[in-house]
């Protein structure tokens, strides 16, 4: 089985991230032959800033190592040091229809945030298209909001197969149900768009002070709580075991137990779960050449299967 995912450097990592894509994508690599890339070129249509998606991209590579990804069984690779995906993109936009883009969910969501429409935008699902189908991936690891891009990639590489012959494996999403919506700190879903976030390697004291901002209910500290109603308890149990998350609903529904001890208990779990990839990051950061060697070894190694699919899509279209 062979197994792509990808993340956008157009921010720092949060914990959402961390649970909604990062840990599975990691345990995914005892299960198949796993390829995961940086999208920076996807990240375009959203950084105009130099600097920043230098500095994103670096980031993302060390978040992951930090919490990890092991080079050894991961390719692992920035898709700027993939250029085959701009071939494959750009024969698969010949038989994308215009229709399949402008339906998409995420095209009409960001045009209705006040994103201004470019090509960019509306051909995102084309360029992911080749990301997956350029390594024949089989499984491709998604979150629900994400699914329908998968389908568009299925539906553009059974029509190219249907024209040209089979070129292309078929994906199949998987949607990983370990971990409902990770809530933000105003209870909507953790996202850098709402800017509720908490960031996984943020600074620790900020990131307390940013926990204990975390919005809450008007009940006073002598009144029962409803464990499963709150948001603070919601973000506890992704770190704690069935013991502590059993303990502190008990206390929750007895009374007396204020949102700010909550709060605080839950700063001390995030801290103290994150804290030796804390201790890993800050080794890696000081050997960036390693860093980069990680990324340009797992691009060669993409890059072997990228060779051969689209020497196979030219030969399929007459380009050879």
């Amino acid at each position: 089985m062979r197994i792509l995912s990808g993340i956008q450097p157009s921010g720092k990592l949060h914990i959402g991230n961390y649970f909604g894509m990062m840990r599975p994508a990691l345990r995914l690599q005892e299960q198949g032959e796993a390829y995961l890339f940086i999208a920076d070129y996807h990240a375009l249509t959203s950084v105009a800033d130099a600097e920043a998606m230098r500095r994103g991209s670096r980031d993302v590579a060390l978040d992951f190592l930090a919490c990890g990804l092991d080079p050894e069984r991961t390719a692992f690779y920035r898709q700027s040091d993939m250029p085959e995906v701009h071939e494959l993109a750009w024969l698969l936009s010949n038989v994308t229809p215009l229709g399949l883009l402008e339906r998409c969910h995420s095209y009409k969501d960001k045009l209705a945030r006040g994103i201004a429409a470019s090509h960019g935008l509306l051909a995102y699902p084309v360029l992911m298209a080749a990301d997956i189908l350029i390594v024949q991936a089989n499984v491709v690891p998604v979150g629900r909001d994400q699914k329908q891009h998968v389908e568009v990639t299925r539906d553009i590489a059974i029509k190219f197969n249907h024209l040209f012959g089979e070129v292309f494996t078929i994906p199949e999403p998987q949607i990983s149900e370990e971990v409902a919506v990770v809530p933000g700190l105003d209870g909507q879903k953790m996202s850098k768009s709402y800017g509720n976030t908490i960031e996984i390697f943020g600074d620790v004291k900020q990131t307390r002070k940013r926990i204990m901002s975390m919005v809450t209910d008007s009940k006073t500290l002598e009144e029962p709580k409803d464990p499963d109603a709150c948001n603070i308890f919601r973000l506890y149990k992704l770190f704690a075991t069935e013991e502590q998350q059993a303990d502190l609903a008990r206390r929750y529904r007895a009374g007396g137990m204020g949102y700010g001890a909550a709060k605080k208990e839950l700063a001390d779990m995030l801290e103290a779960y994150f804290a030796p990839m804390r201790a890993r990051r800050a080794e890696l950061e000081a050997d960036p050449g390693y860093v980069e060697g990680v990324l340009k070894a797992g691009a060669a190694r993409a890059r072997e299967l990228a060779a051969v699919t689209v020497q196979r899509a030219r030969r399929a279209v007459g380009l050879e």
